[in-house]
């Protein structure tokens, strides 16, 4: 089938695109490289199934010929990210949803919104269930990311439920893997990129905050079973085994070899204090849960790093 993967330079926009091109799929790319990477699409320029279209979706999407999908991963998703690009996240969030709706509706194609664990804020119910409504702050520096998220949620269901749209909404919890950015601002890469240089690791507050870590082909899998499942409400996909910040970092010095000591930073505003998925409807639904230990998808990412300085 030919799939439309908007954000499709990002790094999990990346990974959905190689995945569908070696299933056999046609790909077309959409995306305006305000933080995806020109080095994914040009690792993917050679494959005759693969076409790139630089556009930014809050902007009408017009496209020619039949449409089987569409993924609409476009966002700015990291907070160093989306605190540098408040307006354009939420933009995009609203006007990008809503474009790429359209684009379904029109083609008769199956529509994804990639949402986020952020929908749930700082949690006050633990681990997290899709039926948690959550606890945000709309008006703090977080909320730009999280509101956008949580509009692109309640847009996607009304257009299922008033057009008869064949919808998807996949919650995803914290990735990581091959392909990111050295510069994201994510714990893992930003462990690793120290560790590797010899820099202090840099944990914010005192480390206690838990985060659960999902390795991206994990990832990716459950996203593909979550298109094909015909299921319209919200799935999580993420990994529910739980660490504090600080255990991450000692692994990553762990891991790595490194010498680097860990040094704390102040807390940033409204950060979570916890965050685990409860995966119990990905289970039953998809037959999904992840299969690569933390542990080891953090070394076959260490390796990533080591060899793509």
């Amino acid at each position: 089938m030919r799939v439309v993967i908007t954000g499709g330079a990002g790094f999990l926009g990346y990974h959905l695109c190689s995945r569908l091109l070696d299933e056999g799929n046609e790909v077309v790319c959409v995306d305006n490289l305000i933080t995806g990477r020109r080095a994914h699409v040009d690792s993917l320029a050679s494959n005759p199934r693969f076409t790139f279209l630089e556009h930014n979706i809050s902007k009408p999407l017009f496209l020619d010929g039949e449409v089987g999908a569409v993924m609409n991963f476009a966002s700015p998703a990291s907070p160093i990210d989306y605190l540098r690009h408040p307006i354009p996240t939420l933009k995009v969030g609203a006007l990008g949803t809503w474009h790429t709706l359209g684009l379904a509706k029109a083609k008769g194609a199956t529509f994804m919104i990639a949402s986020t664990s952020e929908v749930y804020g700082d949690p006050q119910i633990h681990p997290q269930p899709e039926t948690y409504w959550g606890h945000v702050n709309p008006i703090g520096p977080r909320g730009v990311y999280d509101e956008a998220k949580r509009y692109a949620e309640a847009m996607t269901m009304a257009y299922h439920r008033y057009h008869g749209l064949d919808t998807r909404i996949v919650r995803v919890f914290n990735t990581y893997g091959p392909g990111q950015r050295r510069d994201d601002g994510r714990a893992v890469t930003t462990f690793i990129v120290q560790a590797l240089e010899g820099k202090p690791l840099t944990v914010h507050g005192d480390g206690s905050q838990t985060r659960s870590f999902c390795y991206v082909d994990d990832l990716i899998e459950g996203i593909l079973r979550l298109l094909r499942s015909g299921f319209h409400e919200p799935v999580n996909i993420g990994n529910p085994e739980e660490y504090t910040v600080l255990e991450l970092a000692q692994i990553v010095q762990e891991l790595t070899g490194s010498g680097s000591e860990v040094v704390f930073e102040p807390r940033p505003v409204d950060d979570p204090s916890v965050r685990r998925p409860d995966i119990a409807r990905a289970r039953e639904l998809l037959g999904w849960e992840p299969k690569v230990p933390v542990r080891e998808g953090l070394a076959r990412t260490i390796e990533w790093f080591r060899a793509n300085p």
